[in-house]
């Protein structure tokens, strides 16, 4: 019983870090170098993340700066920003790239806020789908007469207390997303 509980809040667990990952890949107006992790550079025929070939930092709160550390391949990681869903123009003054992020207008931030409350709807789908796969195996457990009903009641509360913990955290950090999408 202790490992299906376990392996139920690994799960949950790995739902909220993905959508702490998709948070952080959403660009709210300040410079932000995790938006860059999606990006590939073909870098000697092998795809690269940025950051694995290029010192990535933030020169100001809207500007981040990419200094590559072989300064043939500025070229590649221009062309791969421009080629990807960024939407930001890179600034190549030959030693280093420049992204300077604009200012959100107010329709994009109620776009973003949308978008933050659909990731977190679907992170919350995807708890309750956990927690519904979780019960089937305790009731399984109690068709085989390896637990007892009474049991069994004690697992679904449990259950639902882990469920509840879980979506209170989506909720608080949609929450700050939002907050911080708002206030740029």
């Amino acid at each position: 019983m202790d490992t299906v509980f376990a392996q139920i809040k690994e799960k949950m667990e790995k739902t909220v870090s993905v959508l702490e990952s998709n948070y952080s890949s959403i660009r709210a107006g300040r410079a932000n170098p995790a938006v860059l992790d999606k990006i590939r550079v073909d870098y000697w025929g092998t795809p690269t993340p940025i950051n694995q070939m290029a010192a990535v930092s933030v020169a100001e709160a809207r500007i981040l700066q990419i200094q590559p550390w072989d300064a043939s391949s500025l070229g590649v990681i221009e062309k791969a920003i421009q080629a990807s869903d960024l939407g930001i123009n890179p600034q190549n003054d030959g030693r280093v790239i420049r992204l300077i992020f604009p200012q959100p207008t107010e329709e994009r931030r109620k776009e973003l806020v949308k978008e933050v409350h659909k990731m977190a709807e679907d992170s919350k789908v995807a708890i309750r789908s956990i927690r519904r796969d979780g019960m089937e195996k305790f009731k399984k457990m109690e068709k085989a007469s390896e637990i007892t009903e009474d049991d069994l009641d004690d697992c679904e509360e449990e259950l639902q207390e882990i469920t509840d913990s879980f979506i209170k955290k989506i909720d608080e950090k949609s929450a700050a997303k939002e907050k911080e999408i708002l206030e740029v």
